[in-house]
């Protein structure tokens, strides 16, 4: 893996590490985030896979009406740091 790929994956895991640890983010919402972080981690995947497979994953919660709005904006963050990742 690059390691601007590397970059994307980890600043995209703090990120959301920071949504599923806030106790005053819903726990659907926590959940979501714990998930994606595991897809972002799955060694056996390629790296284009994991970000796919982690945006899936936050769709939902990004749709959430009860998504605070600094959680949405962490959110979209994330995917706009995941969405141009590629294989080569």
């Amino acid at each position: 893996m690059d390691p601007e790929t590397q970059k994307s994956i980890d600043l995209s895991k703090h990120l959301l590490k920071q949504i599923s640890e806030n106790n005053s983010v819903p726990r659907n919402i926590r959940r979501a985030a714990n998930e994606a972080i595991a897809a972002l981690e799955k060694e056996s995947d390629s790296p284009a896979a994991r970000a796919q497979n982690a945006i899936a994953i936050l769709d939902e919660p990004n749709q959430d009406p009860n998504c605070p709005n600094y959680a949405r904006t962490r959110i979209w963050r994330v995917l706009s740091v995941l969405e141009p990742i590629r294989d080569a």
